[in-house]
């Protein structure tokens, strides 16, 4: 079945003394999705960005904010979020008490809810809250900072995730995007792709890709991943 693919890169690879414009750039070029990591040195050791800097750079893209949320306790978080203009908001199951009642926050606050898996994370976690979640994001590095290497074992992860969905779309109709983040780079999205993902967020890959003098980066390495995975399109028809 061919699927529609979308490009999330990472603010967190982005250089944060001009991140207004670097977000400016990368949707110019084409980026269908801006990705937030939010790190707040508890659940994960690194502290990185809160709602002030989504509500900064909100007024610079029109593309949908995609916000992964790193934080213990999360719920507090998601109204901020919101308001600061998250569209899409994605926790991890081990960071909240109650994983529907989170879902089902994030859903009320007007945006859709997304939900994370680290690599040793089973996902068990799906089984009775599919009919609140838009987003699956499977984490194919362990999460906490950027510029690591891809965990191979997300490829066989990513087939058992890709089935559930696809069973669960056969049932119902309703389509769940499922994202991976770590490691993603030119070399090997095609692998990604093949093993089921529609989203892919790349941080380094994208912002750290070419000499930062040159103002077509964003484009040529944007261009590089749509080429890999329209070659996924054309051998699999």
């Amino acid at each position: 079945m061919q699927r529609s693919y979308l490009l999330a890169p990472s603010i967190l690879s982005a250089d944060f003394a001009r991140l207004g414009d670097e977000v400016q750039k990368v949707s110019a070029a084409g980026a269908d999705w801006i990705h937030f990591d939010v790190m707040d040195n508890h659940y994960v050791p690194n502290l990185t960005v809160g709602p002030l800097v989504c509500q900064a750079i909100r007024p610079y893209t029109e593309r949908p904010i995609d916000v992964h949320l790193m934080v213990k306790p999360v719920d507090a978080l998601i109204p901020e979020f919101a308001k600061a203009g998250a569209d899409i908001i994605s926790f991890h199951p081990e960071a909240s008490e109650h994983i529907d009642r989170t879902l089902s926050l994030i859903r009320d606050c007007g945006c859709q809810a997304g939900l994370v898996f680290n690599p040793a994370t089973p996902l068990v976690w799906l089984e009775h809250v599919l009919d609140k979640v838009d987003l699956v994001l499977l984490m194919s590095v362990n999460p906490g900072f950027g510029g690591q290497k891809f965990i191979p074992s997300t490829l066989p992860k990513l087939r058992q995730a890709r089935a559930l969905l696809d069973r669960y779309e056969a049932e119902t109709g309703r389509h769940i995007w499922l994202e991976v983040d770590g490691g993603v780079k030119v070399d090997n999205i095609a692998a990604v792709a093949e093993a089921g993902a529609d989203v892919f967020v790349a941080g380094s890959a994208v912002f750290g890709a070419a000499n930062a003098h040159d103002p077509n980066r964003y484009d040529s390495v944007i261009a590089q991943f749509r080429a890999e995975l329209a070659r996924i399109d054309r051998e699999g028809a």
